[in-house]
């Protein structure tokens, strides 16, 4: 109830828009992007208390260290050693398979910036896990921030990402400039050697 408050006070007066489809009625990977600033976790929390849904996120380790860590768990968070992504996967996916209920929001494209592509680790976790994906977004040029299509990422990477790369054709991020184009690693053709 107080989340919900909080939330409605921050759309009032915020000069940023939310707009959405309807909010996913089951366990949903919510992709967050364009990752490019601080204020993305802000809008996280005022997206997801504003439509009453239930969400974890993964968070380097280091920010759960001393007095944050038990208010960073109090709003979702997992911390994540990414010395071992592989156990990130397996973590999430024992969640889900004991009942927890929760839309996962995972950033692909990474830590705002200085990255050619996204990680795969959402494609993964829904293919392992059976839980569709909804895409989240920022746009600066149009001052909106909300939740798009939920679909199943098919396993078939070109075709799933070319239907992401669509709906993230025109969303630029809080700061444009770092903005990471949709693409996965495994999709990045080699530089032939001549």
């Amino acid at each position: 109830m107080l989340r919900r408050l909080i939330a409605r006070l921050f759309w009032a007066f915020s000069p940023w828009k939310l707009r959405s489809e309807p909010a996913p009625t089951q366990p949903t990977i919510l992709l967050g992007a364009p990752h490019t600033s601080n204020w993305d976790f802000v809008f996280m929390l005022a997206i997801a208390w504003r439509l009453g849904i239930d969400i974890r996120w993964l968070g380097k380790k280091s920010l759960f260290a001393g007095w944050r860590g038990p208010i960073m768990r109090a709003l979702g968070g997992i911390p994540v050693d990414r010395s071992d992504p592989s156990r990130v996967v397996g973590e999430v996916v024992a969640r889900v398979r004991s009942g927890e209920v929760f839309g996962l929001v995972v950033t692909p494209d990474g830590t705002r910036g200085g990255n050619t592509h996204w990680k795969s680790g959402f494609s993964r976790i829904a293919q392992e896990t059976g839980m569709p994906v909804t895409l989240g977004y920022v746009d600066r040029t149009t001052r909106t921030v909300g939740l798009g299509p939920t679909f199943a990422i098919t396993g078939d990477v070109p075709t799933d990402m070319d239907r992401i790369r669509a709906f993230y054709a025109d969303k630029s991020g809080y700061h444009p400039e770092r903005r990471v184009e949709p693409r996965l690693a495994s999709e990045l053709a080699p530089i032939p050697v001549e």
